[in-house]
């Protein structure tokens, strides 16, 4: 009885054994086939990689030159406005430049013509006021036509008409004078009209006053230029 228990003990070891070497065998098998599965998702997660390493190496170049074309047709886009806007101002400020420079040559021209009229009225107003107040019963005449020759207007008018009176008045009282202009000084000018005042000593003798004496006398005369020729339009006594 002892031996038949223990063989059958052993049968049953001996029958257990392989089932525990199946089972390790099976475990193998899943271990093996796990490790595959996860070599192939590696495999697969590699060739993503590369496959995307080699899109983005594709496409940088790409990009690249996007991104210079971008840049170069920004460039462009604003490399002509500033040429235009370079371009266009030096012209204009080339012709403002001219035109002021114009104007101020205008302005000092004209300034220049005012002053060279007023020296030429100046001494043609100190040439007629020694006429004007310089005459000679003896020749009368002659004194008369040189002061109406330097008359214009309203002055001259004036004088034509009391000329007659005056010509007899002189005769008669064998009237003489004679005026030096002391000094003078321009009031207002323009290049056609001058304003200019005459500090005149007179020295006048007549039947009534034989011996000479000296009027001190202050003439504001007008000139205007007619004809070419500074004349009196207007003489006033201060």
């Amino acid at each position: 009885m002892i031996v038949t228990a223990t063989t059958e003990k052993d049968a049953d070891a001996v029958v257990e054994k392989p089932d525990a070497a199946n089972e390790s065998v099976e475990d193998d098998g899943t271990e093996e086939d796990g490790s595959g599965e996860e070599a192939t998702v590696e495999e697969d997660v590699d060739e993503d990689e590369a496959t995307s390493e080699d899109e983005d190496q594709d496409e940088g170049p790409l990009l690249s030159k996007r991104t210079k074309s971008k840049g170069d047709k920004t460039k462009r886009f604003k490399r002509p406005w500033r040429e235009y806007v370079r371009r266009g101002a030096m012209p204009l400020l080339l012709a403002a430049s001219l035109a002021l420079s114009g104007y101020l040559g205008w302005l000092q021209w004209q300034a220049h013509q005012v002053k060279v009229a007023g020296q030429e009225a100046q001494q043609a107003a100190v040439k007629y006021a020694g006429v004007l107040t310089s005459i000679d019963s003896n020749n009368v005449d002659e004194n008369f036509r040189q002061v109406l020759d330097g008359a214009t207007g309203e002055f001259k008018d004036m004088y034509t008409q009391s000329s007659v009176q005056l010509r007899q008045l002189l005769i008669d009282n064998k009237a003489t004078a004679h005026g030096v202009v002391v000094d003078s000084a321009i009031a207002s000018e323009s290049t056609n009209r001058v304003v200019v005042l005459v500090f005149i000593d007179q020295t006048v003798a007549n039947m009534a006053v034989p011996d000479p004496r000296i009027d001190r006398s202050r003439i504001k005369m007008t000139m205007e230029k007619v004809d070419g020729r500074w004349r009196a339009s207007k003489v006033q006594l201060l």
